[in-house]
């Protein structure tokens, strides 16, 4: 056994800087090779023209090392085992793969393709195919990369240091495919357990967790038509999917559709009801099913229970072909502890906050993301540009907003960490939002960014250079909650709950709002939308008819759960396809029909969405009928003929000769009622159109309201 320091601490795995020491080496004039190959026999370092010299074995281990002749400078190594001889290239004979400026880049946290550098690439490198692997852990002593290749045995692929510890190395045939981890000693000379690559393009099925080299450079980025799907003015009407649980292979409890089997019937079925827009529960992998994604440990990774990248490109490609934009559920807002993760990464707190005070959520149990971290922020940033560069992805909903902007986010009295000046918002978050929606909207104008923010943060929606933090848009969640809570009550109490209705409109306008009907909203006990409704088994359907009809007449941008479109009954099951047998029912297929007819109306009538965010488009008719339970309001498009009524009539009575002023006299179509015959109601209505009276200085229109319904009114002659 042989006591060099060097060569004891290659052999142990705890070399930190291993290419100083393995290679070829010029030393006291002559050329060295040294390589540590454990299980080889004899060893050879083999020329380009077939010259071998061997290298004599200066430790059992399997430490080789000899001279060559000088121009011995291009060379393979020759190993002799038990099943015998192999020969492969010596990964320490090749020079670096990231440039100094990349280096530069990295370490100010402004390389903002990141993933073209960090993580597993398959390429050439002088002249020998190979994969390159990077990964940041400034606090390790030692890194390898570990995988098949070199039977998970982290003596055999030691990595260099490059810069503010970046580590990086050229494996030789390693390729497309090949499953791998990095293996790392702490500062305190501590193996952590396997980590999975934080940059991985693919990674295995849970529960397995290693990560898959994956070439994605070779990926086409699918591109909407529709340049301005997410513009203000555009109707935005967003389908929200679970894409484990939307449909299944077989039965409700069959194996989850591929991709592709999503390509071929998701989009079609989204764009024949109308929807301008599909989003998808997070994507990335992760390794909880009953997370539905919000739990990611590999945000660049498409998860692979459904297929490949390639897969997934095809899904995002069908969905632009069927002319549906894409938005993707993005969460950086935290990351599970999962010893393969993120947490603790080489040994120190080095994405999430070292204080549990500021690095742990207390609801959720996860870790939280140091924004001020240099690295971090670039890691993340890069990842909300990668969806967009790579698969053509055309927007991001963040996730869990409210939870990065405030330090005490669901914290104790004393349980959270002041900013410096003493308050609560989190100053390292608030920068890092706004910086992510500048480089998101400066590298791809037409994307969109939508923020699901539940509190009174002023700004989330207005641009940057306003103070605002740069979304396109917020959800809006007071909406929600007052709705469900008014439609929830039976009618012959829903007087006294009058402004749950209206008071949304006292600040309507002060984002640009998405009306959202979410996962969330039918989870937890909440049940369903359906299962809110009040009444006999019609009333139930009536009034999940007008609430729909309302929420597509109210200013704001709209998104729908999967399951809600036609009535779904139960709670939903991320481990159950949704009930489709339901649509054998006329009430549900009525539920279905009127669902995408709103969004035909919605998309084809510009006062219905051209002013969505402007107080401009907007003007009570009624808003004060308590007793009957009626509103009624006006809808304005950019142009003065572009005008819609909508009146809804919350109550199961018919309301027959009800009159209310309107700007202008002229006639009125009945563009759609949602008590129509076709969607399963009474058939109450006007006839088809009714005519505004001039009365003095006004007009009045008298309207036969039907039970439980909502009309829309859009005129023929003015």
């Amino acid at each position: 056994m042989i006591v060099d320091p060097a060569a004891r601490a290659v052999i142990e795995g705890r070399h930190a800087d291993p290419f100083s020491y393995l290679g070829r080496h010029e030393e006291n004039g002559r050329a060295v090779v040294r390589a540590f190959v454990p299980d080889a026999k004899t060893l050879h370092a083999v020329g380009d023209n077939g010259e071998a010299v061997e290298l004599p074995c200066i430790d059992e281990a399997g430490l080789f090392a000899g001279p060559v002749p000088g121009s011995l400078k291009q060379y393979r190594l020759r190993a002799e085992y038990d099943a015998g001889p192999y020969e492969f290239e010596d990964a320490y004979r090749f020079l670096p793969v990231l440039s100094d400026f990349d280096i530069y880049l990295l370490s100010e946290g402004t390389h903002l393709r990141a993933y073209e550098k960090l993580g597993a690439h398959p390429l050439e490198h002088h002249g020998v195919e190979g994969t390159a692997f990077v990964v940041l852990a400034p606090n390790a002593q030692r890194v390898s990369v570990v995988g098949e290749f070199n039977q998970w045995d982290g003596r055999r692929h030691q990595m260099r240091v490059r810069g503010n510890g970046f580590w990086e190395i050229f494996v030789p045939g390693v390729g497309q495919g090949t499953k791998y981890k990095f293996e790392i000693v702490s500062r305190d000379g501590a193996l952590q357990p396997l980590k999975s690559d934080p940059y991985a393009f693919s990674a295995e099925v849970r529960p397995a967790t290693a990560s898959i080299v994956h070439d994605v450079k070779t990926l086409t980025p699918s591109r909407l038509e529709r340049l301005n799907a997410n513009d203000r003015a555009s109707p935005i009407s967003i389908y929200e999917v679970h894409l484990g649980s939307w449909r299944r292979n077989g039965s409700q409890d069959g194996p989850w559709l591929t991709y592709r089997e999503l390509a071929e019937q998701l989009p079609a079925y989204v764009a024949d009801l109308g929807f301008t827009h599909i989003e998808f529960l997070p994507i990335s992998e992760h390794p909880f099913d009953g997370s539905w994604g919000y739990q990611p440990t590999g945000l660049y990774a498409p998860t692979s229970r459904f297929g490949s990248p390639e897969d997934f490109a095809e899904l995002v490609a069908a969905c632009h072909r069927a002319g549906l934009a894409v938005i993707v559920d993005w969460v950086p807002g935290h990351f599970p502890d999962d010893p393969h993760g993120l947490a603790k990464f080489d040994g120190t707190a080095l994405y999430e906050h070292a204080d549990p005070r500021q690095g742990r959520h207390l609801d959720w149990g996860t870790l939280i993301y140091n924004y001020g971290r240099t690295e971090v922020a670039n890691f993340l940033l890069a990842n909300s540009l990668f969806w967009s560069d790579r698969y053509g992805i055309d927007g991001l909903r963040v996730d869990a907003v409210a939870s990065m902007l405030y330090l005490d986010y669901s914290r104790p009295s004393g349980g959270w960490v002041p900013n410096r000046h003493g308050g609560r918002e989190n100053l390292e978050a608030i920068e890092f939002l706004r910086r992510f929606n500048s480089e998101l909207y400066g590298h791809f104008p037409h994307a969109a960014s939508m923020a699901e923010e539940s509190t009174a943060w002023p700004m989330v929606s207005r641009p940057v250079d306003m103070g605002g933090l740069g979304f396109g848009y917020k959800w809006n969640m007071g909406w929600m909650n007052d709705t469900l809570r008014y439609i929830s009550k039976d009618p012959i109490h829903r007087r006294h709950h009058h402004g749950d209705i209206n008071f949304g409109l006292h600040y309507a306008f002060s984002e640009n709002f998405i009306l959202p009907l979410s996962h969330d909203e039918v989870v937890h006990g909440k049940g369903s939308i359906f299962g809110r409704m009040p009444g006999d088994r019609w009333q139930r359907f009536a009034n999940l008819r007008a609430y729909y009809g309302f929420m597509f007449g109210h200013p704001g941008k709209k998104l729908m759960f999967m399951g809600c479109e036609f009535g779904q009954e139960r709670e939903w099951n991320h481990d159950r396809a949704l009930d489709w047998d339901l649509l054998g029912d006329p009430a549900h297929q009525g539920v279905q029909n009127v669902m995408r007819d709103l969004n035909r109306l919605y998309a084809s009538t510009p006062a219905l969405h051209a002013l969505d965010c402007e107080a401009e488009g907007f003007e009570w008719l009624v808003g004060d009928d308590v007793n009957n339970c009626v509103f009624v309001w006006l809808r304005k498009g950019s142009e003065k003929q572009e005008r819609c009524i909508v009146a809804v009539n919350f109550t199961p009575e018919v309301r027959r000769d009800y009159k209310f002023r309107v700007p202008s006299a002229g006639t009125w179509r009945e563009a759609l009622n949602t008590d129509a015959g076709i969607y399963g109601g009474s058939n109450v209505g006007n006839g088809g159109e009714v005519r505004a009276v001039a009365k003095g200085d006004h007009a009045e229109l008298t309207l036969t309201l039907p039970p439980l319904g909502a009309l829309f009114l859009v005129p023929t002659d003015h």
